[in-house]
């Protein structure tokens, strides 16, 4: 299984992706994930000759298209978390400000701590 890098941005209603194969940037844009991940597929087939079967996507994502992903995420709360302004944060995930490598660093890492957190938790039920 070959992993490849899609990157995922979000803009008025659509996403749009990009994936760097060999020296060939490939662009394209889709209604939801799965739609892209096929564009993509059929792309890389079509120029690389590449299996279907065998291509696996890792996502990244900018900050617009993670919060529309994770809906259920609290900009609010990851903001304190990650001792940013909430204010700024609404502002990189609306896509009116695009945060530095630093910042984003930053989000990511505190995203990652959230995940380790939750995956502690246990729940109890009688």
């Amino acid at each position: 299984m070959e992993k490849i890098l899609l990157i995922v941005e979000k803009s008025k209603g659509e996403i749009y992706g990009r994936v760097q194969y060999e020296d060939n940037l490939l662009i394209d844009s889709a209604k939801n994930l799965d739609s892209l991940e096929r564009k993509f597929k059929k792309l890389l087939h079509e120029f690389h000759d590449l299996d279907i079967k065998d291509i696996e996507f890792e996502h990244a994502y900018d900050l617009t298209a993670l919060f529309d992903k994770f809906s259920y995420l609290n900009i609010t709360s990851i903001a304190k978390k990650a001792e940013m302004n909430p204010a700024l944060l609404r502002q990189y995930a609306s896509g009116v400000k695009h945060p530095s490598p630093k910042q984003a660093k930053k989000l990511e890492d505190t995203i990652h701590q959230i995940g380790k957190e939750l995956s502690g938790v246990a729940v109890y039920a009688e």
